[in-house]
Order: C-alpha cells, then structure tokens, then sequence
C-alpha cells in the first residue's frame, strides 16, 4: 500500500501532522498503538492547552483522534519495526505487512529505556521484536515474552494459541541476555529464564534503530525549523525532538512536519504508484 506520507506515532504530533497532510490533499497513514496506551490518555487533567484548562488527556487524544479521522486520515494500528528508503520511496515494515511512502513524519514520542546486555547480540538469533512476525519459529518451544502495554500481552496470546509455551514478564527491569547451551537466558530482577526465543516489545522502537543513521542531539532527533531530519524525506515532531513536552509543542511541531512533508511530496513526486493502490 502506497501513501504519500506514513506519519510514526498517534499522538498528538502526529494526528496534527495527519490533519495538516490532509488539508493539503496528501493520502496519510498513522501507524500507533491503540490509542489507550499514549502516555497522555493517564493524564487527569491538563491545565495549559490553550483554551482548553482542565481537560483530561483521554478527552484531548479523544477529539484529536476524531479531527483526523473526519480529516481522511487512515490507520495502521501496530509498531513500525524498521524503515529503508529505496529510489526515493520509503518502505516501513510493522509487524509483517509493508507500507511505502514518498515521505515519513516521525512522531512516536520519547523514546524511553535502553537496550538490555545482550539484546542487540542476539537480535535475530533468538531475540526478536515481532511476536506475529516470528511466533511460528518457536512454536513448540519456549518463549519469554517482556512487555509493556496491553498491545504486548495479546502478542503474547498469539503465540500461546500457536503453540509456544510463553514466559510473560511485565515491565521487567534490569534485564540481560546471555547464551545457555543450544537456549538464551534472560536474567532479570526476580531471577531468570530460559527460553528459545525472547521477545522484547516495548511501545516503540528507538528512533536510530528505525532509522539508521539518523541524527541525535543530547538524545532527542536532530531537526531544523522545517521539522526536518538529515534524512531525505523523513520529518520529525513532538516529544522525540525534545523537551518541552508538551501537548502544545508537539500539536504546533506537528502541524509543521505535516505542511513540510507535504511541500515534500510535492517536490518529489516523480513517476510513483497511485497514492493508496
């Protein structure tokens, strides 16, 4: 499926960023989580919207999600695992199926946590980041599934009702990986498992991991007032390009990925597939 821009994240950067594509008649897809598991949903009251004083984050994310979704936005519910860009087309994987795009809007927000001992070793040898993608590699055998959201459970389910025989650890901590014979052993804070397969999900993935080679200042994603990255094509807004974070900073620097985006597109068009065939 071909959009003209995929916007990462759907929260308030980049529902903003789907409105904006949209006014400018660009076919845009968000790719989130369940809308339930953006930090903001918990917040009870938010006191510094403009206009908006005391509105609870489930109400704001609500009316948001509801501006793009009338706006023609479409919805990809799930993680992006990894992006490449090939002649000028951007191809963005989450879980198994493929989208491609003439630009991309990163907006998934802070990225939080760093990489376990030993996962990036492993990635691929036993780890993984996709339960749907590489459940039936283990079915018969056993599976240590680290979550953190709701989303992460029910990949764990899946992979129950394949077959696997599933650890969960919610929200693990101090967590390494390590080699046990022909198994991986995951030590963690209330002890450790072995499994053949280990299956980290957090929320999102780091920005640098989905985008080799993308630029960071002082850890947030590097941008120009453009909401541009060095990465042809690739606009990044909200938490993931620094403090403030707030709702207002990321709903303004969403609106201005969208608009570049777009001029993007514009610029680049060339000879593409049909947005949305």
């Amino acid at each position: 499926m071909f959009y003209d821009v995929l916007v990462i994240g759907g929260g308030p950067a980049g529902l903003s960023a789907a409105v904006n594509l949209r006014a400018r008649g660009k076919t845009a897809a968000v790719i989130s989580n369940p809308i339930e598991e953006n930090p903001l949903w918990r917040s009870a009251r938010v006191e510094n919207y403009l206009g908006l004083p005391g509105v609870t984050g489930q109400e704001l994310l609500d009316a948001f999600r509801r501006h793009a979704e009338t706006a023609g936005a479409s919805f990809i519910s799930g993680r992006a695992l990894n992006a490449a860009l090939v002649e000028n087309t951007w191809y963005v994987s989450v879980g198994s199926e493929v989208y491609e795009a003439g630009a991309v809007v990163l907006a998934a927000g802070a990225s939080r946590g760093s990489k376990f001992p030993g996962e990036e070793e492993f990635l691929g040898r036993g780890v993984s980041y996709c339960a749907t993608c590489d459940g039936m590699l283990y079915r018969g055998k056993r599976a240590v599934v680290l979550g953190w959201t709701d989303s992460a459970r029910q990949e764990a389910e899946f992979l129950r009702s394949i077959g696997c025989l599933v650890t969960y650890l919610h929200r693990p901590r101090s967590c390494r990986i390590s080699q046990e014979g022909d198994a991986l052993r995951l030590t963690h804070a209330e002890g450790a498992a072995d499994a053949d397969g280990i299956f980290i999900l957090r929320p999102s993935v780091a920005p640098t991991d989905l985008f080799p080679g993308l630029e960071l200042k002082d850890g947030w994603v590097s941008v120009d007032r453009r909401m541009a990255t060095g990465l042809p094509g690739v606009f990044a807004a909200g938490d993931c390009t620094g403090e403030p974070l707030q709702v207002s900073k990321a709903a303004g620097e969403g609106l201005i990925a969208g608009q570049s985006a777009a001029r993007w597109v514009d610029a680049h068009a060339g000879a593409k597939p049909a947005a949305g065939k």
